[in-house]
């Protein structure tokens, strides 16, 4: 297949996923909520994945503890897939099906999410770590390919990219997890102005 005749079907793929996507706008919006009340109330988000799944799971993360439209404060967001010597040693000595869910021990507490991405939805080390989220009481989101999969039976909330090719699934993956970030920053913007309400009408009263 040429460069052309590829960027042509993935174009045609794109555009029916995010009809998809679109639909599922008040699940981001739901989410965005949902992060910045937990965020703001000292929980945090984890996020893995495998591969390409990997990458935009740091990429979250990187969003959220930087900055994705405007400036704002840092939110407390931490990658799985991003530390090379406690993935080798968990490997190591636990095996791969380990790699997440002993991270997640480790590092989740009740009230934090878990965000798990996987086109299959089937990986064994990302349903490991659903499930050990559910035992340590974390809220499990979870961005697979096409239903049905373990992963989203698995999560307490799936957006779920109905894609044929991985390429295209992952790239919707993308576009919703910057759906989320704005949905976020839009909170905390709506947050703040609620906050500096009282001030300013304190200083009108006064003028």
């Amino acid at each position: 297949m040429s460069a052309q005749s590829w960027i042509d079907a993935h174009d045609d793929e794109l555009r029916g996923a995010l009809d998809g996507l679109r639909a599922d706008a008040a699940v981001v919006e739901r989410w965005g909520r949902t992060l910045t009340d937990r965020l703001l109330d000292g929980a945090r988000l984890l996020a893995a994945g495998n591969g390409g799944s990997a990458a935009e799971a740091q990429h979250l993360t990187s969003e959220l503890v930087g900055r994705f439209l405007a400036d704002r404060r840092p939110l407390s967001a931490v990658c799985l897939s991003a530390e090379t010597s406690t993935l080798t040693a968990l490997v190591n000595d636990y095996g791969p099906e380990e790699m997440f869910a002993r991270q997640v021990e480790a590092h989740g507490r009740p009230g934090d999410v878990l965000v798990l991405l996987s086109t299959s939805g089937s990986s064994p080390n990302v349903l490991r770590a659903a499930e050990r989220a559910h035992e340590r009481g974390l809220l499990v989101w979870s961005l697979t390919g096409r239903r049905p999969n373990r992963l989203a039976a698995l999560s307490d909330e799936a957006l779920c990219i109905d894609a044929p090719s991985t390429a295209a699934v992952q790239t919707l993956h993308l576009v919703a997890i910057h759906a989320l970030c704005a949905a976020v920053d839009e909170g905390l913007a709506r947050l703040d102005a609620v906050h500096a309400a009282p001030v300013v009408r304190s200083l009108e009263a006064t003028a």
